[in-house]
């Protein structure tokens, strides 16, 4: 709060409440300070982007770009973060069972950054791959799902997977 001069404390809390409450959801700056708005509070989406940019300087959230594979360039919009320690998440949220594939995807996430990859979202038309993870040699695109056994899920886990039209490791990681 120092050392980015933050003078709303508690549109900071509002913000990381909403992150945490989003972890493996794709918005923008401007979706939280529409949100923030409709809740009645007084803020301009650069205000969002500062606070979002002081919570990633100090360690507390990751952010994620998205990737379009099919024109092979980072898009500047609606990106992902992930918090860096879900038992922060736990703490002031309580424990939410009924979100743990986004928990699952937040520990997939790290666990990729620690292996050495570099890590983006994937689009590819208007589905997402919730990961892809490269290095100087080796590529691979992952799913993160909870559940397999609903034959919508498995439809939307694996549909974009199967568009993807090169040879690198197609995953998809369940309980």
């Amino acid at each position: 709060i120092a050392r980015n001069r933050i003078r709303d404390t508690a549109l900071l809390e509002s913000i990381v409440l909403y992150l945490m409450d989003n972890i493996g959801n794709t918005f923008s700056a401007k979706t939280i300070s529409d949100f923030l708005k409709s809740q009645g509070r007084k803020l301009s989406t650069e205000t969002v982007y500062n606070y979002l940019k002081a919570l990633e300087s100090a360690f507390l959230i990751h952010k994620v770009v998205r990737f379009d594979i099919k024109g092979k360039a980072y898009l500047r919009t609606l990106g992902k973060y992930y918090i860096v320690d879900i038992g922060l998440r736990n703490y002031l949220l309580g424990f939410r069972n009924r979100d743990s594939g986004h928990a699952i995807e937040n520990v997939v996430y790290f666990e990729l950054l620690r292996r050495g990859y570099d890590v983006a979202i994937g689009k590819i038309g208007s589905a997402e791959v919730d990961f892809i993870a490269t290095t100087a040699d080796d590529k691979k695109y992952i799913q993160v799902t909870e559940s397999m056994m609903s034959e919508d899920v498995r439809n939307r886990e694996l549909t974009p997977l199967q568009n993807i039209r090169d040879n690198y490791e197609k995953i998809v990681l369940s309980l």
